[in-house]
């Protein structure tokens, strides 16, 4: 199958898709044990130093690639989010700035992660990126392509494209455009991604899909 067949057969029926994962072993018995243990956690450093909810915390927020970054996330935790200077919001990555807005100890309290709202948010996401993860096993075109029609809606400029290598990887490879642009100045990127991506068009449904569908092309 292609990249487009096989993204297209899973985004058509997405809810059947998360129920299956979620039900997958691994994914299960991670899942009982985050809802069973996340209420312990009531500040960053507690959450930290329970390595099977950090783990399952950081991989729900496309995370999983930077556990060995206790300290910065714990710090990031603690500063929350409200301040401009906060940590969360001066790394510029929109990744870690979700994760401390879940785990927002600091202006939420020490219930903040272990609310049923919280928690359902949690696992969802997990068992996207779980979803997600699995199929890039198979075919990295898949997993980009699912992963760039859950995030790419909610994108406000080419700031924010820059800010995510899934999401810049997509873009590129959709458009032809060389890696080796990551040499330039930041601003110099993002005003030729500008001129070259209708932003708006990631919140028109249809025009979504043909952009991904270009990606699943150009990747193939």
């Amino acid at each position: 199958m292609t990249t487009l067949s096989t993204y297209l057969s899973i985004s058509r029926d997405l809810p059947k898709w998360q129920g299956v994962q979620a039900k997958a072993p691994a994914v299960a018995t991670a899942t009982k044990y985050y809802q069973a243990h996340i209420g312990e956690a009531k500040s960053g450093a507690d959450l930290v130093r329970n390595p099977r909810l950090f783990d399952y915390a950081m991989k729900a927020f496309g995370l999983g690639d930077r556990l060995y970054a206790k300290g910065l996330m714990t710090r990031a935790m603690n500063e929350g989010v409200l301040a401009s200077g906060a940590l969360a919001n001066k790394l510029g990555d929109p990744n870690v700035l979700a994760f401390v807005k879940a785990f927002d100890f600091k202006d939420k309290g020490a219930g903040a992660a272990s609310t049923a709202a919280a928690v359902k948010n949690v696992v969802a996401l997990y068992t996207e990126n779980a979803l997600e993860a699995d199929q890039g096993k198979q075919n990295e075109g898949v997993e980009l392509a699912l992963y760039f029609q859950r995030k790419a809606p909610a994108i406000k400029d080419a700031y924010a494209i820059l800010a995510d290598k899934k999401l810049l990887s997509v873009v590129q490879t959709a458009l032809g455009i060389s890696p080796m642009t990551g040499l330039q100045q930041i601003d110099t990127q993002a005003a030729m991604l500008g001129a070259k991506v209708k932003i708006a068009d990631f919140q028109d449904a249809k025009k979504l899909q043909t952009f991904i569908a270009r990606f699943a092309a150009m990747y193939d």
